[in-house]
């Protein structure tokens, strides 16, 4: 009873299986949930397994998929009806453990290790876990565990996803003959940018950088290049925590452009005002401050891809919608090559709780932020869009479409 036992849980195709399971008649037929193409998010968002084996994957464009599958059918995303089944599958695993932290809307971390005298061993609880899943939602779930979050995530990933059962067990003992063979790119926490720099040092698979001397790789990438290592050799100390998203760094918003903006004053300036809007509202209603405010856009050229990601400091840390928007609109001048933009981003970093302010003796910072926590609560209470700026009722304004939505998709 030692050793933790900890699952990942995750939900096979999730945002399709839950559109399946609403949906008895499409059960024997290839679905793809997808963005409106006619807004330029016709993206392949989950596609059921019957899709994918004609090759269609997430993050492919509509039009592309729709060629490997042209009988498939299409679903527009219901993202406020996955968000509830998600909430209770979280229910379900709660009733096996209190350490549930969820990883994302589809996957979840738990951990049994206290559980096992009430409901038996690992693999029982997962099948358990799985009856109880399918019973209540129509949803299949796999099942990776392990004794550490990461040899769990990557035993789901690489092999209960895999597995007929759908569910498997990696322990240390097996890290060699199962983990280590991996390219390096599968790795959890390796990326498509670092999987090439490991490779310029020789390293093609897991098991080379579980074997790649410690001190090359702190001195390369300092305590990234240490968690690189222990991650490869399956060493994971952090816990499974309820309040995983507790403590938040940063706070940020992007937007996909419906076209492309390249008016500065008409059109990137009404997109970056509504993105700051969403940014210190959720910095207000989270009690924090920012003292960094990051501006990032994507040029519309895909041929020749363009862009930036920058940031500043500010004088003194807010949750000022126009301090953010001045500081933005300084960052977008001093990066922006002219050309038109098809996504733009701003984040709001180097939080601090807004119970400590400084005051200014030549400006009403006060009365500012007092409207501000005014509006929220309109918001809060009748929806983000009861009050709009009014550049917002401009061609270029995004923000009642946005209103109805969740995550960029409609509810």
């Amino acid at each position: 009873m030692s050793q933790r036992v900890i699952f990942l849980v995750d939900m096979q195709s999730f945002y399709a299986s839950v559109e399946k399971a609403d949906h008895p008649a499409y059960r024997d037929k290839p679905v793809i949930v997808s963005g409106d193409p006619a807004r330029r998010s016709g993206v392949v968002l989950a596609a059921c397994p019957l899709a994918k084996k004609r090759g269609v994957k997430n993050a492919l464009r509509l039009w592309e998929a729709q060629q490997l599958c042209p009988d498939a059918i299409i679903v527009r995303p219901r993202m406020q009806r996955y968000l509830d089944v998600s909430v209770q599958i979280s229910s379900i695993l709660a009733r096996y453990t209190d350490m549930v932290e969820p990883y994302s809307v589809d996957e979840q971390f738990m951990d049994v290790t206290g559980s096992r005298r009430l409901f038996g061993e690992p693999r029982e609880i997962a099948a358990q876990i799985q009856r109880d899943i399918m019973e209540e939602t129509g949803v299949y779930a796999r099942c990776g565990i392990g004794s550490n979050k990461v040899l769990a995530k990557m035993a789901c990933d690489h092999f209960a996803k895999k597995n007929k059962t759908g569910i498997f067990e990696l322990d240390h003992h097996h890290l060699k003959t199962h983990l280590w063979p991996l390219p390096v790119g599968r790795m959890f926490g390796v990326g498509s940018r670092m999987e090439q720099h490991l490779k310029r040092l020789g390293i093609y698979t897991i098991g080379a950088l579980a074997c790649f001397p410690l001190a090359v790789l702190k001195k390369r990438w300092g305590i990234g290049g240490q968690v690189l290592w222990e991650t490869a050799n399956g060493i994971d100390e952090s816990p499974v925590l309820r309040e995983s998203h507790a403590g938040q760094k940063a706070i940020g918003h992007a937007m996909t452009l419906p076209r492309d903006y390249a008016d500065f004053e008409h059109e990137i300036k009404v997109a970056l005002l509504e993105l700051c809007e969403e940014v210190c509202f959720r910095a207000r209603t989270s009690g924090v401050m920012g003292a960094c405010v990051s501006v990032g856009c994507q040029g519309a050229d895909d041929a020749h891809p363009s862009g930036f990601h920058r940031q500043m400091t500010l004088a003194a840390p807010t949750n000022g919608t126009m301090d953010v928007y001045r500081a933005a609109c300084r960052l977008f001048l001093s990066f922006w090559d002219k050309n038109p933009v098809r996504r733009i981003s701003v984040g709001l970093s180097r939080l601090s709780r807004d119970t400590i302010r400084q005051l200014d003796l030549f400006e009403n910072r006060e009365g500012e932020r007092k409207i501000g926590y005014a509006v929220d609560r309109i918001k809060q209470k009748y929806g983000s869009g009861a009050v709009i700026r009014a550049v917002s009722l401009l061609e270029a304004g995004q923000a009642l479409e946005r209103a109805k939505k969740i995550g960029g998709h409609y509810k």
